[in-house]
Parts: C-alpha cells; structure tokens; sequence
C-alpha cells in the first residue's frame, strides 16, 4: 500500500497493492500500522454505501464538531471524480480543493480527514461508492457547501448534473462560516 500525500496538507491518495490472477484480484484496502506511519491515527466506527447513476453529484458535505468525520472513499463499481475542499480556518490551503478520479480499475482510495468538505460525481451509471467514517452521521451537524460555488471554482467536468434538493440550496462558500 502506497500512500501519497496531495497538495493540501493531510489529504492523502491510497493506493494499495493489487495481487491479480486468473482466478481474480485480492487488495487490503486498510491497514492501521501503514496509515499510522504516515500520520494518520484514526479509528473507523461507520461504513457507508451508495449507488448512482451517472452524472450523480453527491456534495460537497461535512459533519461539524463534536461529530466531525474523517473518510476514507473508494469505489467498488464505475467511476467518479472525487473532490475534497479545505474548510479548516487556520490552514494555508483554506478554501482550496484537490480532486482524483477513482475507478473500479485503480481501486485508488482517499483518505479526506475531519475539516475537509467531500463530494463526487459518478462518471458511469450504476457506480458503487464506499467509505469508511471516523465518526457516527448525526443529521443536526451536518453542513454543505454549493457545489457550484463560484469562490471555489471547481471543475467538475460537468454543467447539468443530478442533484438533491439539499445540494442545490446549500450555501455559498463567502456565506460559509467554518466550524473547524
């Protein structure tokens, strides 16, 4: 398992070792000694799934303290791109956003830690998404930021995507008063 930092602090690309045969493919998808070498000293207690069709954008979310969640996403099936955005305060990379591509192919995983809005887009219908949490969902802390936000400027390579009702009136990022 490699784990390769990005260029926002504490977000970091996993990527594992795949062993593939005929018979198939076998990957360990998290191992605590590896991610406690690079820093990361987390403790998972929720697994989360959901399945899309394409052109699906899910975010950007957060969970606020006391509940705040840090993920680690990857895809089971299809693809998406994945976007993270630096909403702790104090960082230099405040408001700045990293994104990747992550596939059934590359079985790539992110690891998005607490402080951080998290959203995707699915690029293939029947895309499955999977990711662990560091923390339990609680519904009253829960908080978005428009995906479309103009501050942000992220390019999610698409204009007309599907979206929820809760992610099209989430507010603006200048509106946006961080937790964290």
């Amino acid at each position: 398992m490699e784990i390769i930092k990005t260029n926002i602090p504490d977000l970091y690309i996993v990527k594992p070792t795949v062993f593939e045969d005929h018979r198939g493919y076998f990957f360990e998808s998290y191992n605590k000694e590896v991610f406690l070498r690079h820093g990361i000293d987390q403790n998972f207690v929720q697994d989360n799934e959901s399945k899309s069709q394409k052109n699906v954008l899910r975010g950007l979310h957060f969970q606020k303290p006391p509940f705040a969640q840090g993920k680690l996403v990857r895809v089971i099936r299809g693809s998406v791109l994945d976007v993270a955005v630096d909403i702790r305060k104090s960082s230099p990379t405040y408001g700045k956003w990293a994104s990747i591509e992550l596939t059934q192919e590359n079985k790539w995983m992110y690891w998005v830690p607490p402080g951080f809005a998290h959203g995707f887009i699915t690029l293939e219908d029947n895309t499955t998404f999977f990711y662990k949490c560091t923390n339990m969902y609680n519904k009253e802390s829960e908080g978005s930021i428009l995906w479309n936000d103009p501050d942000l400027n992220i390019d999610w390579k698409i204009s007309q995507p599907i979206l929820s009702e809760k992610d099209i009136i989430a507010p603006l990022f200048k509106d946006f008063i961080s937790p964290f």
